[in-house]
C-alpha cells in the first residue's frame, strides 16, 4: 500500500512539473510555401535567418538555417521543424541551375527570389532583416512571393 501511494505521488509531481514547463523552451514548426514559379527547372532554396544584418546574404553564408525542396505543380514547400519563439526572415530562390546561389546579370538577378513581408522589390526598398523579420510565437505557416526581375 505504501508503495501504490509514493508511485501516486510522484505521477502527480510529475504532472505538475511538466505543466509549469518554461514556455521559453517550447519549439514550434514553420511553413514556407511559393507558388505561381515560372518553370520546374531546379528547386526551391529556403533560407531562414534570425540575425540583425544577415539580409542580403546573395552567397547565402548568414542563415540560420536552410533547405531546397523539389517544385511540383509550380509550387514548393519546406518546414522548418524545433524553432524556439523569436523574430525570423525568410529569403527564397527559385534555384533554376541548382548552383545555391543568386544568378545575376550585370546586376538584376536572373533566377526569381522572394523575402517575407515583401511583393516587389526596388532600389528604394531592398530587402534587410528588419524589413523582411516577423515575430514567431508558435506554429505558423506563411507564402513568400517570389518576384522575377
Amino acid at each position: 500500500m505504501r508503495e501504490l501511494r509514493w508511485i501516486l505521488q510522484l505521477n502527480v509531481i510529475l504532472l505538475l512539473s511538466s505543466s509549469f514547463q518554461n514556455k521559453e523552451d517550447e519549439t514550434y514548426p514553420l511553413t514556407v510555401k511559393v507558388k505561381d514559379l515560372r518553370n520546374e527547372n531546379g528547386v526551391v532554396q529556403f533560407a531562414l535567418y534570425n540575425t540583425n544584418g544577415s539580409i542580403p546574404d546573395e552567397e547565402y553564408t548568414k542563415y540560420y538555417r536552410k533547405s531546397t525542396a523539389k517544385i511540383k505543380n509550380l509550387s514548393a514547400e519546406i518546414t522548418f521543424l524545433n524553432l524556439p519563439r523569436g523574430k525570423y526572415a525568410v529569403n527564397v530562390l527559385h534555384d533554376e541551375d541548382k548552383d545555391g546561389k543568386v544568378k545575376k546579370g550585370l546586376i538584376l538577378p536572373k533566377e526569381g527570389i522572394g523575402f517575407s513581408n515583401f511583393t516587389s522589390l526596388k532600389i528604394s526598398n531592398r530587402p534587410s532583416f528588419t524589413k523582411a523579420a516577423f515575430e514567431f510565437v508558435g506554429e505558423k505557416e506563411i507564402e513568400v512571393h517570389i518576384i522575377y526581375l
